[in-house]
């Protein structure tokens, strides 16, 4: 974007945002927002277990790098032929490294000669261009714990969308093995100096609440005089968040956290096509109510606007969308605007 005209100095002063999750969700909310402002960084977590992240995790003992990479590659800026070889996966019958994606190995290999994870992280950023910054959460090895009401424990973020159906109960609540790792000091500085931060959309359990177990992170945020948003999933999640409204997902923020973390929150108000809730209705899924006075009773303001893709086949949020409600929501709110 050219600096030499208005619109491409209000995106290179536009507003410091952090972004926090990982997962779809966070990478579908960077494609939007990197039309907006160039000032972005996003930290996302370090906690999946499950995939070819899990098996590169096990394998060279190295942090999992698919969130990250996701993140990357949406905020990237390569030629296209880079783009293919991101998103590149190997097919069947390639050994162990069927369904692995190449964008993963290039971090694993970057990993391997860098001396931490988050700087690999930031080669495989200058290699791509990136607009903004993605970090870690933490350079901690760090496992996932899921306590559910009738008290059982499953250790593992892969194994907790089984062990929940298995166990017919809602989840209690998650912690870190080993806990209170020390965050990154460039991600706790950067929510310290931060305009707009955004928490999801994303998993619940297993994208966004991680990151506000590691140590400094949730902290950071509730001292944070930035404009706070949560991000409302538009659906509810099998194996997750099965007959939980909007306050119940505001509630399990706050008590993974504390008070303050969030001013706002943004809840999809488009319908669902009727073909897709059938489909969902089958994976015991279904759009997540929004009950607004409950979320209001929790100190957290509800916004709603038309967020879902009118395009996918899934019930996800739209990247133009999200990107134009957040920052439309920013320029309206914040206290102090950049733009």
């Amino acid at each position: 974007m050219s600096e030499g005209n208005p619109a491409g100095k209000r995106w290179e002063q536009g507003p410091k945002v952090v972004a926090i999750g990982g997962g779809t969700g966070l990478s579908t909310m960077l494609r939007g927002l990197k039309v907006h402002t160039k000032n972005i960084t996003a930290i996302v977590t370090v906690a999946d277990d499950g995939g070819g992240s899990g098996m590169l995790r096990e394998d060279l003992g190295m942090p999992p790098p698919g969130d990250i990479r996701h993140c990357m590659e949406a905020l990237a800026n390569a030629e296209p032929v880079m783009q293919q070889l991101l998103s590149y996966r190997f097919p069947k019958e390639s050994g162990r490294l069927t369904g692995q994606s190449f964008g993963n190995l290039i971090l694993a290999a970057l990993n391997g000669v860098s001396d931490s994870f988050d700087e690999a992280v930031g080669k495989m950023s200058q290699v791509l261009a990136i607009t903004g910054r993605v970090l870690p959460v933490t350079n901690a090895d760090v496992a996932l714990e899921a306590t559910f009401e009738n008290g059982a424990n499953v250790l593992g973020e892969s194994k907790i969308f089984a062990f929940k159906k298995e166990q017919d109960c809602r989840i209690e609540s998650v912690r870190l093995l080993p806990e209170h790792p020390k965050a990154l000091p460039e991600a706790v500085h950067a929510i310290e100096e931060a305009d707009l931060i955004l928490l999801g959309p994303g998993s619940l359990y297993t994208s966004v609440i991680p990151n506000l177990l590691v140590d400094g992170i949730s902290q950071a945020v509730c001292a944070s005089q930035a404009l706070k948003m949560y991000i409302c999933n538009i659906m509810t999640q099998d194996g997750e968040t099965e007959g939980m409204t909007a306050s119940d997902h505001v509630r399990a923020l706050l008590q993974h956290s504390g008070p303050h973390l969030v001013d706002i929150c943004l809840c999809n108000s488009a319908p669902v096509r009727a073909g897709l809730l059938e489909r969902y209705r089958e994976e015991d899924a279904a759009p997540i109510v929004v009950d607004r006075a409950a979320i209001e009773a929790l100190g957290v303001e509800v916004l709603t606007r038309p967020l879902a893709s009118e395009t996918q086949d899934y019930a996800r949020h739209s990247v133009a969308r999200l990107a134009e409600a957040v920052m439309e929501i920013y320029r309206e709110r914040a206290d102090t605007r950049i733009y």
